[in-house]
């Protein structure tokens, strides 16, 4: 029974199914070509297929769990692995005691509990109506171009208010001048008189 769970024996088991299955093909090309071997080779696959689907239904499925990732060689038909709860199972392996798997499993559930806050607020964001932002953006963008236009005119204002004070400063050093011309006429004019 040892030699049916080798690992040579499985893929001896893999190899004859796959080139069973492709002379079973090859057959039934044939006879759909109408060839003379057709017959012969559909024949001869059909045969190793039953052959085999037979022994698969009497030997029974293999397990795949895979446990020898934990165990390195458990894969192994007649190796000897200490239980789980022994401690060392080698030099170089550290067993399992029940601290160490609490301690992991702790902070696996930790780190899900993380996610599982992280998955909610990522829900909540889900959940926000972004429909009408296009049309915020472009209510947005028309107030941003008036108020650059606002503030152009300003600067603009600015540039004539900044030429109407010099005019008035101007204006008031000729009425300053007309004023001290006026009262000398005056002045002369009463002298006159």
């Amino acid at each position: 029974m040892s030699f049916f769970k080798s690992p040579s024996f499985k893929y001896l088991k893999n190899l004859l199914i796959g080139l069973g299955a492709s002379v079973v093909m090859i057959g039934a090309l044939g006879k759909l070509n109408s060839t003379p071997w057709g017959g012969t080779w559909i024949t001869a696959g059909l045969m190793v297929e039953a052959f085999l689907f037979a022994m698969l239904g009497i030997l029974g499925p293999d397990k795949d769990y895979y446990w020898e990732k934990l165990y390195p060689g458990l894969d192994k038909y007649k190796s000897h692995i200490a239980p789980l709860t022994e401690g060392e199972t080698s030099a170089d392996h550290r067993g399992l005691n029940a601290d160490i798997v609490e301690n992991k499993l702790g902070g696996m559930l930790s780190e899900l509990q993380s996610m599982s806050k992280s998955l909610g607020s990522l829900k909540a964001l889900q959940e926000v109506d972004f429909s009408k932002t296009g049309d915020q953006l472009k209510t947005m963008n028309n107030f941003y171009n008036r108020m650059n236009e606002a503030m152009n005119s300003l600067n603009a204002s600015v540039e004539d208010t900044k030429q109407y004070q010099a005019q008035m400063a101007s204006l008031s050093k000729n009425l300053t001048s007309l004023n001290g011309v006026y009262g000398n006429i005056l002045t002369a004019y009463n002298v006159k008189a």
